[in-house]
């Protein structure tokens, strides 16, 4: 595993699938946020290359292009789009390939080579001028589990000691910039995808105008979820609870798969490389780890994943959640979560029957009837982590 700060050089060096499709004949292109390091370099792998160091600005932002700093005046997300469409309309003999990350939906935000996170002075969640008004008034559901923190350590006690660093001043202070689990924060960052959205909407118009439209792979997919108050928490967003660990996954390619297809099996980013890859004609590297998707889409189910394994390594990015590691495994329908540095023996490990209990609200680690099942799980992140084969 490796974490976003820290990494300029040996980002440099990160093998990636693109280098498997450059070497298949493929033009490849970067546009937007890399953040593994904090340096907006050009990556190996890419043909073509627009980032920004670190997390960006939202406006009036400063590229890089194929390693020139461009100043740029306007909305990222805008001028992004805008780089994305011309890259797909260039007229080319060769087939290509893009990755194209956005800095929606984050804040502005300065880190440190540290990990340490500084909110700017104007910093907090602003969609484009023209969406800003977009959800004014609306009010989100609340789900059953928006707890207070008191509520939530009774249920698992691991949190205790971060909520308390939680109530620091200086913690106060960066969730209140974001004005975290608010609903206002909720109606800023949905405000700030109808720009997302739009770029979406203008790719394939780009791709339907020039003829490549069905014959181009579209995956639209997000690389974690987030929290708006679920179990007391917002952005900790790197925790394994369904809030935390759900995504969007969108695949469109209409020679391979049928529009409304919907697969339920266990499905993760790491998926995407060997995929990609196969579908381009090529074999995935034994380093690669996922697995290429296009069985399930064939509808061949046989032999797929039953389960995959979750971690995360305490970081300065967020204080108040030092000694929070933890390693989970997510089954079909259970969930296990060893926290590392919380507890003896695992007694503050947690434990869910999501069948049962989909809002995680009843911790059954300690429960006599699910003894069983808590040692099978346990079993099998020590075998998943053992294969993990981490940096």
């Amino acid at each position: 595993m490796i974490d976003n700060v820290a990494r300029d050089a040996l980002s440099h060096r990160l093998p990636n699938y693109h280098l498997a499709l450059q070497a298949r004949g493929y033009e490849t292109a970067h546009i937007g946020k890399w953040h593994m390091g904090n340096d907006g370099k050009p990556r190996p792998g890419y043909d073509h290359w627009v980032s920004f160091d670190g997390h960006g600005r939202l406006h009036d932002p400063k590229l890089n292009e194929n390693g020139r700093t461009v100043q740029h005046s306007g909305y990222i997300t805008d001028i992004l789009n805008r780089k994305a469409a011309q890259f797909v309309s260039r007229p080319r003999r060769r087939p290509w390939s893009l990755f194209f990350a956005h800095k929606a939906v984050h804040p502005d935000a300065e880190q440190a080579s540290d990990g340490t996170l500084t909110l700017t002075r104007d910093g907090g969640y602003k969609p484009a001028e023209r969406h800003r008004d977009l959800y004014r008034g609306c009010v989100f559901p609340a789900k059953p589990n928006m707890l207070a923190p008191e509520q939530v350590v009774k249920r698992k006690p691991a949190w205790s000691e971060a909520f308390e660093l939680k109530r620091s001043k200086r913690s106060r202070a960066a969730l209140a910039a974001i004005q975290a689990g608010t609903q206002e924060e909720i109606r800023l960052r949905a405000a700030m995808m109808a720009a997302v959205d739009e770029g979406v909407g203008r790719l394939f118009e780009a791709l339907e105008s020039s003829g490549q439209l069905d014959d181009t792979v579209m995956l639209f997919f997000g690389d974690n979820g987030y929290f708006f108050g679920e179990h007391a928490l917002g952005p900790e967003r790197r925790f394994a609870y369904e809030e935390g660990i759900r995504s969007p996954f969108t695949l469109r390619y209409p020679r391979r798969v049928k529009a409304g297809t919907r697969i339920r099996d266990l499905v993760i980013c790491q998926d995407i490389a060997p995929t990609l890859i196969q579908l381009a004609g090529g074999r995935p590297a034994r380093h690669i780890q996922g697995r290429s998707l296009l069985p399930l889409l064939a509808g061949k189910r046989a032999g797929w994943r039953r389960s995959f394994l979750i971690e995360y390594w305490a970081e300065n990015a967020l204080p108040w959640l030092v000694g929070m590691s933890y390693k989970a495994i997510r089954t079909d329908r259970y969930k296990y979560i060893h926290w590392v540095n919380r507890g003896r023996n695992g007694e503050l490990d947690e434990l869910y029957d999501l069948d049962l209990d989909p809002f995680e609200l009843a911790n059954r680690s300690r429960s006599p009837r699910y003894a069983g099942i808590r040692e099978r799980l346990h079993r099998e992140l020590r075998r998943q982590v053992a294969d993990a084969h981490g940096l």
